[in-house]
């Protein structure tokens, strides 16, 4: 085995490569851990006592937006009606929106779909449409027969896009007319005060499901609808989505007040229009259901490449991964697309005594007036309605950590509840994937982030979860939690192996030698392994190539960032923050999109670092060739020839990175500053002694 003695060059480098793998291997018994015990769920529809058909539960759903630029209104509203469609009693849903960005934009386009719903929802449930989301339902390509059911799809076709047309020429214009203004009460909230950062709370009950009177065109109720936009004020921390989904269920316990909560992101509609039936057998299992807290499906996204070019698709991750954490009776709650029981995520810890009567609800309606409803909600999510209070703490979603979501959950399983996990073949939830490199490394950062801060507080699951949740779930925990420090051994062995062939220093055994054979084998076991599994989960040989490619982008970049930006706000020299995602995307990056072409086009600091290691290992590689095509003699180069493999395979990887630096005119290329940048800092790095 190849060791370099004290005094030679190159034995600091080893030393750190001897640690990176036994940091990988670690963390790979870690995910195999987890892997290794997966649980499928399924609704057994059979154990739904028959007496709850007269008993159903109420649902509460919550859809969070925060800025009308960055989550077009338009969107927003086909997720909103979506979720007023499902196949359930329109009576005991309310549906629930919170504006963050405070627009008088999105309470108009809310008042718009309020509107389209009476014509909506009886359309759906008359044709039994699916998906339920207008915008994605109509852009199917649908062969109609029957003249009457073409007749009516034609007309609500037309009343959606008026609908469509009025809401995107407001936003267009940025203001609404005083004509709109006058149409109804709610828009009298908005003044020339009111900003996104300070305005006070807003709340206004759009449909009042429990009135007689509000009904569709065929007579039949409505869901109720309300908008929220809790107060802010430049002095008092609002938490973020945290904050807006704490607000919601202070609020919809003033007027709904339903014991199951459903919480979407505003770009994710509801695909299946029984989804709330599938959470109920879990829920109303009589065998187990009473300790169920949430039920949580997983992720799916309307437009994946057919390769998946960023990987976002998370074949393994949803369909193994989180089936492993079920096994252990845990489940992470991703913040989307999850039934809630209300009672768990307000502070109540589980005893074997806790029984629901679902449809016992305290009624807060009754002898209320709406404006009644609406002043007593106001109160509710004002700024000083949490001071002195467990908001934050033991109720509600935690604050203070990126990973809301996450921490949350851990939250709730150490109180003795248990989360299901549900991954059925029907995807209950589509939502929008980013489109851009730029969008999926923030996006990738702000969680990473968030997850290593937990495993550093009081949370960490090893300390929190000891004697609470099972062993093997704390360790699916650190799974995710350790995202962070895991890049640092991806850095290193993406540039030290680089620098050292450069130099001609060799880190790992001769090719021909005994000792090679563990690498080797370890290698292609790994790889073959990793492969196999993507496919039998339903990726593509090129999808598979590109998962490898994003796996090493995503550590040298955004994970390792905010392993960077997690210390500095350990030692108090940063500030937690929430990025919101961008959902828009002018036709040309789309169309890039679509055509598996990946997006840079800007100067991002982290191009410039996926640039640089990329012509750091082409460098690197160059170099190995040329000494084996001429005159280096094979024996002379043996323990490079690993080294050598290494650099190209990373090569190899980074393809679409040197086309975008060199070859690529269009937008979306790598601008010339960033290629100037990255081959100034390769040429140098190339000068570093090794050690």
């Amino acid at each position: 085995m190849y060791i370099p003695r004290k005094g030679e060059a190159g034995r600091y480098a080893w030393i750190g490569m001897f640690i990176s793998e036994v940091l990988f291997g670690l963390y790979w018994m870690v995910t195999q851990a987890v892997r290794l015990n997966v649980v499928y769920r399924y609704p057994f529809k059979d154990r739904l006592s028959s007496r709850y058909e007269d008993e159903l539960p109420g649902v509460d759903i919550f859809v969070c937006t925060a800025d009308p630029m960055l989550e077009p209104p338009s969107m927003v509203m086909n997720t909103v009606l979506s979720v007023m469609a499902y196949n359930y009693p329109p009576e005991k849903l309310s549906v629930y929106l919170s504006d963050d960005g405070c627009s008088e934009l999105t309470f108009y386009a809310l008042w718009e779909a309020s509107m389209f719903s009476k014509y909506w929802i009886p359309f759906c449930k008359k044709f039994a449409v699916e998906p339920r989301s207008p915008e994605a339902y109509f852009n199917l390509n649908i062969d109609l027969h029957d003249p009457v059911s073409a007749k009516e799809w034609e007309t609500t076709k037309k009343l959606y896009a008026d609908m469509k047309t009025r809401i995107l020429s407001s936003i267009e214009k940025g203001h609404l007319s005083d004509e709109i203004k006058g149409q109804h009460k709610g828009f009298s909230e908005w003044n020339s005060k009111v900003t996104k950062k300070d305005h006070q709370s807003i709340v206004q009950i759009l449909i009042e499901g429990w009135n007689l009177n509000a009904v569709d065109i065929d007579g039949n109720p409505l869901p109720t609808l309300v908008y929220v936009s809790r107060e802010k004020k430049p002095q008092c921390a609002h938490n973020f989505k945290a904050g807006a989904l704490n607000a919601l269920i202070r609020v919809s316990s003033e007027i709904s007040n339903a014991p199951m909560i459903l919480n979407v992101d505003c770009d994710m509609y509801s695909n299946d229009p029984d989804a709330i039936w599938d959470a109920l057998c879990f829920f109303m299992d009589e065998k187990q259901g009473q300790q169920i807290s949430y039920v949580q499906y997983p992720q799916s996204f309307e437009n994946i490449t057919k390769n998946d070019l960023y990987s976002n698709g998370g074949f393994t991750a949803f369909k193994i991964e989180l089936a492993g954490f079920d096994g252990y009776g845990a489940m992470p709650y991703i913040g989307t697309g999850c039934f809630h029981r209300r009672e768990s995520l307000c502070g109540r810890k589980y005893t074997e005594n806790c029984k629901v009567e679902w449809n016992v609800v305290k009624d807060k309606i009754k002898g209320r007036t709406i404006k009644e409803l609406e002043e007593a909600s106001k109160l509710v999510s004002n700024c000083s309605y949490e001071n002195g209070s467990q908001w934050g703490k033991e109720m509600g979603l935690v604050y203070g950590i990126a990973a809301e979501d996450m921490v949350t959950g851990l939250t709730i399983q150490c109180r003795g509840w248990k989360p299901v996990y549900y991954h059925p073949t029907k995807r209950a939830f589509r939502g929008v994937a980013p489109t851009t490199l730029d969008q999926l490394l923030v996006q990738y950062k702000r969680w990473t982030e968030g997850m290593f801060q937990i495993f550093l507080s009081k949370y960490c699951p090893l300390i929190y979860g000891h004697g609470k949740i099972k062993f093997g779930a704390q360790i699916g925990y650190c799974m995710y939690l350790l995202w962070a420090p895991v890049s640092l051994p991806t850095v290193y062995y993406v540039v030290i192996p680089a620098l050292c062939l450069l130099h001609g220093v060799p880190l790992f055994p001769k090719v021909f030698g005994l000792w090679f054979l563990p690498f080797a084998y370890a290698f292609v076991a790994k790889t073959a392994y990793s492969l196999i599994e993507d496919l039998i989960c339903g990726n593509t040989l090129k999808g598979w190539w590109n998962s490898q490619r994003m796996w090493v982008i995503r550590r040298t970049t955004s994970h390792f960032f905010a392993s960077i930006d997690t210390v500095f706000r350990q030692l108090g020299f940063s500030e937690t923050g929430f990025v919101v995602t961008g959902k828009v995307v002018d036709d040309d990056v789309l169309k890039r999109y679509e055509q598996e072409i990946m997006e840079f086009g800007n100067s991002s600091i982290m191009f410039t670092i996926i640039s640089t290691l990329a012509l750091l290992n082409l460098f690197s590689f160059s170099w190995g060739i040329k000494k084996l095509a001429f005159g280096t003699t094979f024996g002379a180069l043996e323990n490079l020839i690993p080294q050598i493999i290494i650099c190209g395979l990373i090569a190899m990887l980074n393809m679409p990175v040197y086309e975008a630096l060199f070859f690529r005119r269009d937008k979306g290329c790598i601008p010339s500053s960033v290629m100037f940048k990255s081959i100034v800092i390769a040429s140098v790095a190339v000068l570093i002694p090794i050690y």
